[in-house]
């Protein structure tokens, strides 16, 4: 039985046009900023987001950590979904590295709205940190991949403004959110300072992700970069490839959004599981299994068993994410083998 590894978008390979350019990348050394392909693929993605400047980096909690260090000093309150990502799955760095404070700003299913983070907002006061910080996500990871709508995104964007924050979108799956709300990413991009994004989720690239923004930001980027230890040398080899992405990979993501769809509706159709069809929105389907009496951890190890590797959602959700090595008959082999498990967990309920 072939395994379908659907755990996640990360685990795409990258394109055989991906691993010529590497092999073929002009290279130099980029903490001299000699390296020519960073060069480009930096130029090409800050033109692509509307922004001055851009900088590579390893990874996107990198990328987020190099925004939170250059917007605002130790001490200092960031605003933000106690749900998002930063907060949730970078291992406390915005606290243990960045030395900043959250304040929690809540939302409903990766929506925040306005007056709420008015409301958060205290007024200058000894006793406090500065609010200095308004973060955003899009997609949202945790609702499942969700698209804050543009309208809303504005919304939050003024309110940030009327208070003097400075605000930086984890936009690590943003082209998913353009293409699902058929906006120019860039009507994302105009009201923020600060963005990043990952190529090597649905875009395939085998690492990195990029931080845009105004050319002092992104200079002062540089030196936290350093700090971090995220300084590189021939990094062509890991630019070629995003060059590759941006160029040929961005498009192709409405494929993954229509593949999660047809999972979502097929999944939905299973006794035993439930599936809220309009929050699947781009290439994530969460899955409530609470009715079948198992727990995640039981529920990810029969999948297993019937060579499906997803991702779980503790107490009671595994998450399916779509990717470029999916096809429809993928979708519908997924749909066939969670189907005998599930009937199985509930015969011997």
């Amino acid at each position: 039985m072939d395994v379908i590894n659907i755990r996640s978008d990360t685990q795409t390979l990258p394109t055989d046009a991906m691993l010529q350019a590497m092999a073929t990348a002009p290279l130099g050394d980029d903490t001299y900023d000699e390296d020519p392909t960073v060069q480009k693929l930096e130029a090409m993605a800050a033109e692509r987001l509307g922004m001055e400047a851009a900088m590579l980096v390893i990874s996107g909690n990198m990328a987020n950590l190099c925004a939170l260090m250059s917007h605002a000093r130790p001490g200092d309150e960031v605003l933000l979904d106690p749900e998002s990502h930063i907060y949730f799955y970078e291992s406390g760095g915005l606290a243990s590295v960045a030395g900043l404070m959250p304040m929690s700003v809540p939302s409903e299913r990766g929506m925040m709205q306005p007056d709420d983070l008015r409301a958060a907002v205290r007024k200058r006061n000894i006793h406090h940190p500065t609010p200095r910080l308004f973060c955003l996500e899009n997609t949202h990871n945790r609702s499942g991949g969700r698209v804050v709508p543009l309208k809303l995104h504005q919304e939050l964007c003024a309110a940030a403004r009327e208070n003097g924050l400075a605000i930086h979108l984890d936009g690590a799956r943003i082209f998913n959110a353009a293409i699902a709300a058929d906006v120019p990413v860039t009507d994302y991009t105009r009201d923020v300072d600060s963005i990043m994004f990952c190529l090597s989720k649905g875009l395939s690239c085998p690492l990195g992700s990029v931080l845009c923004g105004r050319r002092d930001f992104i200079e002062q980027a540089q030196w936290v970069r350093k700090r971090l230890g995220g300084g590189m040398r021939q990094a062509g080899v890991i630019a070629a490839a995003g060059i590759v992405a941006l160029e040929q990979m961005v498009d192709r993501l409405a494929e993954d959004h229509e593949h999660a769809r047809l999972l979502a509706r097929a999944l939905a159709e299973i006794p035993g599981l439930n599936v809220d069809l309009g929050s699947v929105e781009t290439n994530m389907v969460n899955v409530d299994h609470s009715e079948t009496g198992l727990s995640t951890g039981d529920f990810l190890e029969r999948l297993k068993s019937v060579g499906i590797l997803a991702g779980g959602r503790p107490p009671r959700q595994i998450r399916f994410v779509a990717n470029r090595h999916h096809t429809r008959e993928t979708m519908r082999e997924i749909a066939r083998r969670v189907e005998i498990v599930v009937r199985s967990a509930l015969q011997r309920g």
